[in-house]
């Protein structure tokens, strides 16, 4: 398994640049209710090894990076076109950059959605107190006895990303939690352990797993309907808002 650089330490400083790998021009799924465009980051403090975004995770070709201003033209050009934007990863919050580019085009009129894994709270709260966030979709790996395993690390302090789940929870922003679901990783008494964790939760996704052909591990493999529909059952006493997609 690859195993994740220590890139958080440089986050953390607000040494790492904001690096645009991809632009997905329009997208009718990413932002729930929106006609949206997806701008992809690059760079990840996790492993995940069934990861779809390989590229964009492991050694990512920053030279091959889009200019923020080829992208914030292009907006300029879809003002009234799209309601809003999704900036996504990698993981958006490596750096202190996304405050500016995500008020940056908050301020060209778009709604923004931001993905994050929930590793670096104090940005998270600072985004949304700023109002430059609309809507977070955080990603919940697994319960937090399989978490690391399943961010592709060796160990992995959980005090952050339960942060970012208490934050959340207050629903002082839209938000979704989500979980791309594998059979190799995941169990009926995660999702036991998970219902507990994010108990009260306004949305919950279950994704399940599709092998993209770029993944950061071979050998994963998607759940049948019926395990995905048992899975939902497990958690709806405790999140009723919980919903399957990619079925």
């Amino acid at each position: 398994m690859i195993r994740a650089v220590c890139r958080v330490c440089l986050a953390d400083k607000g040494g790492i640049s904001l690096h645009i790998l991809g632009l997905q021009k329009l997208t009718l799924l990413d932002y729930p209710g929106k006609v949206a465009c997806t701008i992809f980051l690059g760079g990840c403090n996790f492993r995940c090894p069934f990861c779809h975004n390989r590229p964009l995770v492991v050694n990512p070709d920053f030279s091959a990076a889009i200019a923020q201003e080829n992208v914030l033209a292009f907006l300029e050009k879809r003002r009234g076109v799209l309601d809003g934007v999704c900036i996504t990863g990698g993981e958006p919050l490596l750096s202190d950059s996304i405050f500016n580019f995500a008020h940056t085009i908050k301020q060209m009129g778009f709604e923004v959605k931001v993905d994050t894994n929930g590793c670096f709270p104090e940005r998270l709260e600072k985004l949304i107190a700023s109002g430059d966030a609309d809507y977070v979709a955080m990603d919940i790996k697994n319960s937090p006895s399989h978490y690391a395993q399943t961010a592709g690390l060796d160990s992995l302090d959980l005090a952050p990303i339960k942060k970012s789940v208490q934050l959340l929870l207050r629903g002082t922003v839209s938000y979704e939690f989500r979980t791309t679901v594998v059979r190799e990783l995941h169990t009926k008494e995660d999702f036991e352990e998970i219902a507990l964790w994010i108990a009260g939760a306004k949305q919950y996704f279950l994704q399940n797993f599709v092998d993209s052909g770029a993944l950061i591990q071979d050998g994963y493999h998607a759940c049948s309907e019926a395990e995905m529909r048992g899975f939902c059952n497990i958690l709806r006493p405790s999140v009723p808002s919980v919903a399957i997609r990619g079925l």
